[in-house]
């Protein structure tokens, strides 16, 4: 189908040189004349013109604990991030402020991601003080990890909220109202889409308002995937250098999430999902998709070497990969951003087989039946399930 699969990303553009600015130019002259000018002060006015050097390069600060209470949402990053939250809330007077009063602590560097009960215009320590206190923190942030299913992750949610799974199932049945694009379930292959919001609950940690609604979880989770997806230029990339829709893509980043032991087998278990689906027009054969199929029926998962022939060719499963050639009908679990890359970068190859071979994980890759049967022996040497 896509002779691009086989060039896509062969060679990576040559990056441009970075600019540098002129030694001594723009701003840092700018400081250095003030600095001398102010310097000057010192002969003419003594002490005045001391504190006016020390004025201009101490940080705008609060003093004292504040008043009031505010509630403030931070998310995981630096010293600087929180600090611009914060001077945003009116809680500290200056991002610089809070990032000395950071720094000057020996747990500085520790402060959480969560929503905490703070006081208006605080000293900045005092307000460093009061986010190392676990006592200030009114919620945690939330991890979700890599490749769960949506029925994970709203069992995940519900134990974080308070709020039932059933909440979370009733606002999933609208994917629009999530921010899901009605574009993303266009497929190129002719064949039909899920349609549903599953591999669009982006992985990463979150901190959740204390009140809010399911829609609202989703909604911000959704917003992640958006985000992500926009800065990997994931859409442009698959439709012009693979061929595919961004629909197919995401499947087949859902899949080598689940199929891959170890991170750097998941662009070749990309490149496997492509070659057998649009290159060899052959089942795919991924054990995964059949799991999938269990846990939509709340059965339990089976490692691939205990599935049996009937489960495996189970007629009435819509994602199998066994009796019907291509991508199955969706994504199969929400792909972290390494997966997405490798959907959407590929390893080349003509690999068509892969199997575990190792307890680490580790998959060897395959072009023809005898590599792949050698490979299934040593994975059962290995004491890996594989040989039924």
């Amino acid at each position: 189908m896509i002779d691009e699969l086989d060039r896509a990303f062969e060679g990576a553009p040559e990056r441009g040189k970075p600019r540098h600015r002129r030694a001594g130019s723009g701003k840092s002259t700018i400081a250095f004349v003030l600095v001398f000018v102010l310097l000057g002060g010192l002969g003419l006015g003594g002490y005045v013109g001391f504190e006016k050097v020390r004025g201009f390069f101490t940080a705008a600060d609060y003093d004292g604990a504040g008043t009031g209470k505010v509630e403030v949402s931070l998310k995981a990053g630096s010293l600087t991030a929180i600090g611009d939250t914060l001077t945003e809330k009116d809680v500290v007077k200056s991002t610089a402020a809070f990032v000395e009063a950071a720094e000057a602590n020996p747990k500085g560097k520790g402060i959480q991601p969560g929503t905490y009960s703070l006081r208006s215009q605080m000293s900045a320590k005092d307000a460093v003080t009061m986010l190392l206190d676990p006592k200030t923190r009114i919620t945690a942030g939330l991890t979700i990890p890599e490749g769960k299913t949506t029925m994970e992750i709203y069992a995940l949610l519900a134990k974080e909220t308070g709020r039932p799974v059933e909440e979370f199932e009733a606002a999933a049945k609208d994917p629009a109202a999530l921010g899901v694009a009605d574009f993303w379930f266009t497929r190129r292959d002719d064949k039909k889409a899920a349609g549903t919001v599953e591999g669009f609950l982006f992985p990463s940690t979150y901190e959740f308002p204390p009140k809010a609604s399911a829609k609202e979880v989703l909604s911000l989770m959704v917003a992640e995937f958006n985000k992500v997806v926009t800065e990997l230029d994931f859409i442009k990339t698959v439709e012009k250098k693979l061929s595919v829709s961004p629909y197919e893509a995401l499947i087949v980043a859902s899949l080598s999430q689940a199929e891959a032991g170890i991170a750097e087998d998941l662009p070749k278990i990309s490149r496997v999902a492509y070659n057998r689906a649009y290159k060899k027009l052959m089942p795919l054969q991924f054990d995964v998709t059949t799991n999938y199929w269990f846990e939509l029926q709340n059965k339990g998962k089976k490692h691939s070497g205990a599935m049996t022939t009937a489960e495996l060719e189970d007629p009435k499963n819509p994602y199998t990969t066994t009796l019907k050639v291509g991508l199955p009908l969706g994504p199969i679990n929400n792909p972290g951003k390494a997966a997405l890359e490798s959907a959407q970068q590929p390893a080349t190859g003509e690999y068509i087989f892969f199997t575990a071979v190792d307890k680490t994980g580790k998959s060897a890759f395959a072009v023809t039946d005898a590599e792949h049967n050698a490979n299934r022996d040593k994975a059962c040497a290995n004491g890996i399930p594989v040989c039924r």
